[in-house]
């Protein structure tokens, strides 16, 4: 069975990530600026195989309103458009044949709304697998503090450091949220 520190380490890991993909969920929610974490992550039908659009092509933002979407393979065009059909972008590409523009579109007062409280279950999202992540951890004390590998005083003291780590990464999203949720309703 793990020590205190190996379940304590195993948990930071497990949170951090948690905070990474949430890191990465915000990034691709689209808010009045181009960038290009709006689309990298959409899957293109590569040669059958769905594959992130940031592998088959270069994508900048060369100003405030405008991604610019370059194949490495121009046979993939047509796929790279589809893609971004189907997402919930609400973007329409408009291709010249062997770049593809999208004009980022001013976003509506109501559509602000309606991003916030995606932000919203996003991190609540992100809330909840961190608390799960603890839970965990509070388990696997319980369980050795059962089967006499520890004391009840350690099982305690690992618990409030678990409770202390869950609070830093909880903090983190929270502010991650509130950073996201300003830029989102940024005109």
């Amino acid at each position: 069975m793990a020590d205190v520190d190996e379940v304590l380490d195993d948990a930071g890991g497990r949170m951090e990530k948690s905070v990474g993909a949430l890191e990465r969920e915000l990034g691709g929610i689209r808010t009045g600026r181009a960038s290009p974490k709006l689309v990298e992550n959409l899957l293109v039908d590569y040669y059958g195989a769905p594959t992130p659009m940031k592998h088959v092509a270069s994508i900048t933002a060369p100003d405030a309103r405008l991604l610019t979407i370059q194949p490495w393979d121009k046979s993939v065009l047509k796929d790279i458009e589809k893609a971004i059909m189907t997402s919930d972008l609400d973007m329409n590409p408009n291709s010249d044949g062997s770049v593809i523009r999208l004009s980022v579109p001013f976003l509506t007062e109501s559509r602000r709304r309606d991003l916030v409280r995606l932000v919203g279950r996003k991190v609540e999202g992100g809330h909840v697998a961190v608390r799960n992540i603890r839970r965990s951890g509070v388990e696997s004390f319980r369980s050795m503090q059962r089967g006499k590998e520890i004391s009840e005083d350690e099982s305690r003291r690992a618990q409030s450091d678990l409770q202390e780590l869950t609070d830093l990464y909880i903090g983190q999203m929270d502010e991650m949220k509130r950073a996201k949720e300003q830029e989102v309703m940024e005109i």
